[in-house]
């Protein structure tokens, strides 16, 4: 099988600058909703050695690129207190968004740049460029939104859900990432196909918006 040398470091630039701008945002909203954990920890930054974890921010990302699969990962979990934020579990629920918003806002303001500069082929290095980071960052959005714990989209979940489902989230939750990588190998081929049926449904309302 060919790799594509270039490709790869494509996607992987454009991985280690949307993930540090993932987490970071957790770590922003978190300190603005009065939590200064990750600030003591030392997340409240942009520095992304801070954040990437070297197999889900770097390995995992770079191997579904290889097998051409939908790119999605993660990075170091931020730190944040949920008793400590303000309104509750809505603000947990909040500090949970701002990561992936963040992607969707990404490949959102990327597909408009895409766009204005003539909507280059992937042959096109400047093409190539912007479309990953559409792809790449629509892909984090998706994948995070999964209400799946410890994922991001879970913390909406805990705002809205009885106490008897909080308490099984919160399980879980116990089980970290480990949980997630289990339906990952379980029923990877579906959540595959989800991922593509949702990015394609955003490329779609990207494409309405600036009407292409």
């Amino acid at each position: 099988m060919e790799i594509d040398i270039l490709g790869l470091a494509i996607i992987l630039g454009v991985i280690l600058i949307s993930m540090t701008l993932h987490e970071a945002m957790h770590a922003f909203m978190g300190f603005w909703l009065g939590d200064d954990t990750a600030k003591l920890e030392g997340r409240l930054t942009l520095n992304p050695r801070k954040h990437i974890d070297p197999f889900l921010t770097i390995l995992l990302p770079l191997m579904l690129a290889v097998i051409g699969g939908p790119i999605f990962g993660g990075a170091k979990p931020v730190p944040f207190r949920p008793d400590r934020v303000r309104w509750g579990d809505w603000g947990a629920a909040l500090v949970a968004l701002a990561g992936p918003l963040t992607n969707l806002l990404i490949a959102f303001v990327v597909y408009g740049i895409w766009i204005v500069v003539g909507a280059p082929g992937g042959g096109d290095i400047m093409g190539s460029i912007l479309q990953t980071a559409v792809l790449v960052n629509l892909g984090f959005f998706v994948f995070n939104m999964f209400p799946i714990p410890p994922l991001d989209g879970s913390r909406v979940i805990y705002a809205l859900a009885p106490e008897f489902v909080r308490s099984g989230m919160r399980f879980i939750e116990q089980f970290g990432i480990i949980f997630v990588f289990a339906i990952i190998l379980l029923a990877g081929s579906v959540i595959g196909s989800v991922m593509s049926e949702l990015i394609g449904f955003f490329l779609q309302a990207f494409s309405n918006i600036f009407r292409i």
